[in-house]
Order: structure tokens, then sequence, then C-alpha cells
């Protein structure tokens, strides 16, 4: 079974996160699999239902919530993309998820998700097709950010980095990549996450605390949505 982790954010400068990633460079790995580089693009279409109940959930500041979005990494889509049901309570969350190629993707975004749903064997797919019909799902916005990831595997840590965040609205390019992308912040600021299972090792605390940042709330969700309700 998925259990809840620990998701704390922050809002950090540029000089923030140079000095933070000095520092935890050196008691933490890069994620393996970001490449040499270390830093990859992270691509979510995000939808909602008929009342916009996510949207809601997050406008409210409510303890429990849920989303659903179909995300992929990199510049590509053929072995990366995935749908993810994310559900928070009181500050944790767990993530169920499975394959989906991008030919599903852009049935569902077509409204041809009855087809999917008599097609595939997977149980998650399946339930959100069938939310789709019930409830009246439908996409509502793309977010992409570059992330840099660290890790710490014997506790089951990792430090994310999210720099240059953007929403869009044209749904039907997302698979493409070759969206329109308005930027979510100031150009100097980026979001920090921390997701632990239990407890924060002390050297990361305090490593974190040094620079004075306070932990909030941040959904790329819901900010995307609110951009967007401004220039469309």
């Amino acid at each position: 079974m998925t259990k809840y982790r620990n998701e704390w954010k922050f809002i950090c400068s540029d000089q923030d996160l140079v000095l933070l990633e000095q520092r935890l460079s050196e008691v933490l790995t890069l994620d393996t699999h970001a490449g040499p580089s270390g830093i990859y693009s992270v691509r979510s279409l995000y939808f909602d239902d008929y009342v916009d109940s996510s949207a809601y959930q997050n406008a409210a500041g409510l303890p429990d919530r849920a989303k659903w979005r179909i995300r992929y990494y990199g510049g590509g889509t053929s072995h990366h993309m995935h749908l993810e049901y994310k559900k928070k309570t009181n500050g944790r969350g767990k993530k169920l998820s499975c394959k989906l190629s991008p030919e599903e993707c852009d049935e569902i975004i077509q409204g041809e998700h009855m087809k999917v749903l008599w097609s595939t064997d997977r149980d998650l797919l399946k339930r959100f097709c069938g939310e789709i019909s019930t409830k009246l799902y439908e996409p509502k916005v793309i977010i992409e950010y570059d992330r840099k990831a660290y890790v710490e595997p014997i506790t089951n840590m990792r430090i994310t980095f999210d720099m240059n965040i953007s929403a869009s609205y044209e749904f039907d390019k997302f698979t493409s990549g070759k969206y329109l992308k308005i930027p979510l912040q100031e150009k100097h600021l980026h979001v920090l996450e921390v997701k632990f299972d239990d407890i924060m090792p002390g050297h990361i605390r305090n490593i974190i605390s040094s620079y004075g940042q306070q932990q909030g709330s941040f959904s790329k969700y819901y900010l995307g949505r609110k951009k967007l309700e401004e220039i469309i």
C-alpha cells in the first residue's frame, strides 16, 4: 500500500538556491534518473471536474485534497508518461500512478475517454476514465518547470529545486511540448520541495532553516489556474 509522506515547500531566491545546493550536495546525491546535468523538465496536464473541486480545495485551504494529472519527464513522451492521482491530507501526500501512452493521452484530451476505458486493463486508468464520465473531468492547465533533484536513499528523502515554472492552456499540444508558456513567478524565484517519510534528519533541517526560508503552501496547479484566469 502506498503510504503518505511529508511534503514541505519553500520559496527561495536565486541566491538561496545556489547556497542551499552547495551545502545539500555535500550530504545528498543527485537523482540518477536526471542525466549528466542533474536537471530535467517536468510537464503535467491537470484535470478538474465540473465544479472545479481540486481548485476549490486549494483556495479554501482544506486539509484533504486530490488531483488528477498526466505527467511526463524530459523532452519526449515515449517512455516517461504516467497518469497520476495525487492525494494530500494534513500536509502529507501520496501518489498512485500507472503508465500511459501518448496515444491514450491524446484520446483523453480529445474526449475519447470511453475508447480508452474499454481498451485498458489498468485499474487507475479505468477509474479516471469513469470519473471523466460521471464528474465531467476535463483539462484545466499545463504546468511545466525545470527540476533538479537530490536524494537520500536510507531515509527515503527527496529534495527538489523547481525552476522556471510556467502555465499553458494549449492542451492539444501537451504531448508535443510546443505550447505557449506563461511564467508563474518572478524570474529570480523558485520552489524548494522536501519530501520524507517520518522524520527529517536533523542535519538537513539545519541546512534548510539556516537560510531563513519559511515553510508555506505553493500549489503549482492552483497558481497556474489563477494565472490563466488573468489572461484568458
